[in-house]
């Protein structure tokens, strides 16, 4: 039952976060498919890959030192961080190289990055509820480590990883230099706010110790909204921008127009559940937000991977949805 408990509260509060993820990228939503399976890479691959090396790399300095305080801080400062940004970040790496279109904007990196970490976060969750709550205090120490994990420091995995998905982002969107150092530098401040956290607890120590690691994790949390409401606000102005030649060529209406640059489109998706063209319409949206990505690229990067074609493409089919889709 304990076990059960534990995967449900391990598992269920992250698919949720998953989804709220999602829902902040607003105007382009990344493949379904896609962010699934980061996840279950999270989870599965970067989870599983992570406690067998972290305890094999533990032993090993258990074995060089003797020491168990220094095993617990290499493993905890050291170790963990390392190891679990890389395994993450692989799952970032494979969208990258194979999916290579998908990467639209920063805030697709930190998409990414978030849902993959969210994977890894919920099966992390499910073996602290289980064994550090449950086997070692009882039902008291499985609700503690609920609140902990889910409430306080729910967010803690996708914050660290995020970092990872904007220098993935800025080297598909950059030039130059940047473009060679913004994936390890994204890396290495994934690990640092990582072992930053791990460590700044246990050197202050006790529940001081806790609950001042907790207050700086909040403003760094802080932080990566704020600059996740600012790239939303650059997309909506983006769309603003890119979309004016395809509502003066009348391709498109201006409550198409407005619709598509709005925040919330919920007015216009229920309508369209209403009338039975729901698929259609979020669909023609869709492609409105990749159309304006498009057209951002074509811009600073020039036709890289044929962005002139796929402009074209996103064009040809909005001839077909727009008027299918309330004008």
């Amino acid at each position: 039952m304990a076990l059960l408990g534990a995967f449900l509260f391990g598992f269920g509060p992250m698919l949720l976060f998953a989804a709220f993820v999602n829902w902040l990228d607003r105007y382009e939503k990344e493949p379904k498919m896609l962010l699934g399976s980061a996840f279950v890479w999270g989870a599965v691959i970067a989870g599983g890959g992570a406690f067998v090396l972290n305890t094999a790399f533990g032993i090993g300095v258990y074995v060089l030192t003797g020491s168990e305080t220094a095993t617990d801080f290499g493993t905890a400062s050291i170790i963990a961080p390392v190891i679990e940004e890389l395994l993450k970040g692989l799952a970032i790496g494979v969208v990258f190289l194979f999916f290579y279109k998908e990467f639209d904007s920063v805030l697709d990196g930190i998409v990414y990055g978030a849902v993959t970490a969210l994977g890894f976060a919920a099966i992390e969750n499910v073996l602290y509820i289980y064994r550090n709550g449950y086997q070692e205090n009882g039902w008291e120490g499985f609700w503690t480590l609920v609140i902990v994990r889910v409430i306080l420091v729910g967010w803690m995995h996708p914050f660290f990883t995020a970092f990872t998905g904007i220098g993935f982002a800025l080297a598909r969107l950059s030039k130059g230099v940047l473009r060679i150092i913004a994936i390890p530098a994204g890396y290495a401040l994934a690990v640092i706010t990582h072992a930053f956290h791990n460590t700044f607890g246990s050197l202050v120590g006790g529940t001081q110790g806790f609950f001042l690691g907790i207050l700086v994790d909040y403003l760094g949390y802080i932080l990566m909204v704020a600059f996740i409401v600012w790239m939303i606000m650059r997309e909506r102005n983006g769309l603003k921008r890119y979309l004016v030649e395809e509502l003066n060529s009348g391709l498109i209406s201006l409550r198409q127009y407005k619709t598509a640059v709005s925040f919330f489109q919920v007015q216009a998706h229920l309508k369209a559940l209403v009338a039975g063209n729901f698929k259609t319409t979020e669909r023609f949206y869709q492609v409105l937000g990749e159309l304006s990505h498009k057209k951002s690229q074509l811009e600073r990067l020039g036709d890289e991977s044929g962005n002139n074609k796929i402009i074209e493409q996103y064009r040809t089919e909005l001839v077909k949805l727009a008027p299918l889709v309330e004008a």
